[in-house]
């Protein structure tokens, strides 16, 4: 039997920026990091690509965010968004006629 004061594992939380926010309720996070290569020890820049849940639809193309591990919510989706670090830069020009 479980004791009710134990606590669970804190989630795991990743730092990445948006790289498309097509569809509804799910962003493409793009993670980057640096690995160091076994035998000749140059450091090798990767990539991993996560879509994300977006309940409120708040996060735009280019923001910083922080995400967390949840529970699978859709065949490609385990993560959910936390916060939005920092926005995009805005384009200053708008359509023109």
């Amino acid at each position: 039997m479980v004791s009710p004061e134990r606590q669970r594992r804190p989630r795991p939380t990743r730092v990445g920026i948006v790289t498309s926010d097509r569809c509804e309720k799910t962003v493409a996070v793009t993670l980057e990091y640096t690995v160091k290569h076994a035998k000749y020890g140059k450091y090798l820049r990767r990539r991993t690509r996560l879509q994300v849940h977006d309940e409120r639809n708040d996060a735009r193309v280019g923001d910083r965010v922080e995400i967390m591990e949840c529970r699978p919510i859709s065949k490609s989706k385990r993560w959910r968004l936390v916060r939005v670090l920092e926005r995009a830069p805005q384009e200053a020009g708008g359509p023109t006629t």
